[in-house]
């Protein structure tokens, strides 16, 4: 069964990966990249090895592999910006593969700034990508390979998609409340996970607040710049890697943004931002 870490992207789905990697998958909270290959992304070229097609081929793929998932009775957290439905007249997945989700949200006005950097685009551009309910991602590198090909919708599309699922357990998760009290709401997602995977394991803080030490922002910035990050975009434009880890609490859209930008964020997804707390 899969526990999704589901978000549109730049909303810290890798912060909170690198979290529960840490937690679950080393001896004593101590992070490396190597850990994230313990949640991978899905769909990738991982679960599809051989070539996808279509877009059709791909969506028809997603349920399969997930069948196969659930026959190792095994608990997989898997990484996704997928939305939560169907597409193509095929399911995503459903509550027969799907133990949780982690559903992590981000205010929409910080997350166009991130998407800049992340896709080398202007604010316009940005906009239009967050507002497009069409818009899917697809590996600049897989060509004609459609592995990695994910349906994420607009930003409120894909909130609200996991937000109104139902029939699974879910925890929607701030990414503004990771930043002011991390350890608070990691722990909350760890009381979440350990019971819907039924482990009695009483929470082990130590464990917990050396996986939250070693995913600090600017830790994570200089390992990668010291080790580089495999999922960092390669910029067409000058054949570089752009960070990935980019601004973190810099990352202020007061300072960033045009307020015609910010305005428009803020009509465009006013209702979700305000049933949120951003507005």
């Amino acid at each position: 069964m899969i526990i999704w870490i589901a978000s549109y992207p730049k909303c810290g789905n890798t912060w909170v990966r690198s979290l529960l990697s840490a937690y679950y998958f080393s001896k004593d909270g101590e992070f490396n990249f190597d850990l994230l290959k313990n949640i991978r992304q899905f769909p990738s070229p991982y679960f599809f090895p051989n070539k996808i097609n279509t877009v059709e081929e791909a969506s028809a793929s997603w349920i399969p592999v997930q069948k196969k998932i659930r026959e190792t009775k095994k608990v997989y957290f898997l990484k996704t910006h997928n939305v939560y439905g169907a597409y193509k007249g095929n399911n995503f997945t459903t509550p027969d593969y799907t133990l949780g989700a982690i559903n992590i949200v981000r205010d929409p006005r910080n997350v166009i700034t991130s998407l800049m950097n992340h896709f080398s685009i202007n604010e316009e551009d940005a906009l239009s990508m967050m507002n497009n309910v069409h818009r899917n991602l697809r590996d600049r590198n897989d060509k004609d390979n459609y592995a990695t090909y994910s349906f994420i919708s607009s930003w409120d599309k894909n909130y609200k998609s996991w937000k109104i699922t139902k029939n699974i357990n879910k925890i929607l998760i701030k990414y503004e409340d990771l930043e002011n009290n991390v350890e608070n709401t990691f722990l909350k997602i760890i009381k979440f996970t350990n019971k819907i995977m039924k482990k009695n394991d009483k929470v082990n803080f130590e464990k917990l607040k050396k996986s939250i030490k070693t995913t600090e922002f600017d830790l994570l910035k200089k390992k990668e710049e010291k080790e580089g990050f495999d999922e960092a975009i390669y910029s067409s434009d000058s054949g570089k890697s752009k960070a990935f880890f980019n601004l973190g609490r810099n990352n202020n859209y007061k300072k960033l943004l045009k307020n015609k930008t910010i305005k428009s964020i803020e009509e465009i997804f006013g209702e979700e931002m305000k049933e949120l707390g951003y507005l």
